[in-house]
């Protein structure tokens, strides 16, 4: 195991919760809003399967794909973190599913973002061929690829697991507490997994700022609809702040090293659970928000549903 990971795999070693009063507070604080989180994306999703209109207009489907990932990516983190919280400990085989699954679903978001910034970029800059080239066959042949390719990455990560001496080991029983981080084992994966990282979020936030520039320009001619441009501009910047969103949870491993030599492991505990609800669980529901009340189609089916209103029908759709 390389430096850098035998450093965070000590510092979680250390994350003990010998207080059972602090145990309930912490699973309390960050469980209800992990539940309500999950509650709002489970209605946004459903939402977005409601009506013809969502499941029939490429941008609303790329939206479900997005939202199914952050919803997925969400539920395995507070997973495992209420697993650390209580002290609990995997083997490697199932810390290995959870995590194989979670870096899945990591995957897919900032590739959806590209996708959906493409879409935007397509509409504004050439409005003639969108109707040809943005389709309801190709968005899908799109999110299948994005899943193929996030899978092949998984793939790779557990071939790379497989020269880790796993034999030497006296138990699969894992020392530390599971998280992604900890399945990085040896220098081959720890290299691997830095540079996918690197070049998946440079490269979604090339394309993005591309499509973002693109618009801007576009925006500025005359042939083009300034209102529509606008607000394609507007959903590119949420693309870029989503984007770093992505990037805060895949750091929130990193981020707790350099803090672990620093200050004492009463405050690190701390510290780790603010950083966890800040940096992981939230993040993961902005996507609701940002789409949910922005949009004027999905926000009054939206608000219904999370209002639990005792009435038949959802109200009727403009346009």
């Amino acid at each position: 195991m390389s430096y850098s990971s035998q450093l965070l795999s000590n510092a979680s070693a250390e994350l003990q919760y010998p207080d059972v009063l602090e145990r309930v507070i912490t699973f309390t604080l960050c469980t209800v809003p992990a539940c309500v989180l999950l509650y709002i994306n489970g209605t946004m999703l459903f939402t977005l399967r409601s009506k013809p209109v969502f499941r029939d207009t490429c941008r609303y489907v790329l939206l479900y794909n997005l939202l199914l990932a952050d919803t997925v990516q969400l539920a395995l983190s507070q997973v495992l973190f209420l697993l650390a919280v209580c002290s609990i400990k995997l083997t490697y085989p199932v810390c290995g599913a959870i995590t194989t699954l979670a870096i899945l679903t990591t995957v897919i978001s900032p590739l959806t973002l590209v996708v959906m910034s493409l879409e935007r970029y397509v509409a504004v800059c050439f409005p003639l061929r969108h109707a040809m080239i943005v389709t309801i066959r190709n968005t899908r042949v799109a999110i299948i690829a994005l899943w193929a390719f996030s899978s092949l990455h998984n793939l790779t990560r557990i071939i790379l697991l497989l020269y880790f001496p796993f034999q030497e080991l006296e138990s699969l029983q894992m020392t530390n507490f599971c998280s992604d981080f900890a399945m990085v084992l040896g220098s081959l994966s720890d290299d691997y997994d830095t540079a996918f990282t690197c070049v998946l979020f440079v490269s979604a936030g090339i394309v993005i700022a591309f499509s973002f520039i693109s618009v801007l320009i576009a925006a500025r001619s005359a042939s083009t609809d300034r209102t529509s441009a606008l607000k394609a501009r507007n959903t590119l910047l949420l693309h870029l702040v989503q984007l770093c969103l992505s990037l805060s949870s895949t750091v929130f491993n990193p981020i707790l090293k350099p803090i672990s030599k620093t200050v004492t492991n009463a405050v690190f505990v701390r510290l780790h659970k603010f950083l966890y609800v800040l940096i992981v669980l939230f993040p993961r529901c902005l996507s609701c928000f940002i789409y949910g009340l922005r949009d004027r189609t999905i926000r009054p089916v939206l608000l219904h549903l999370l209002c639990c209103r005792l009435k038949k029908t959802a109200p009727k759709l403009k346009g």
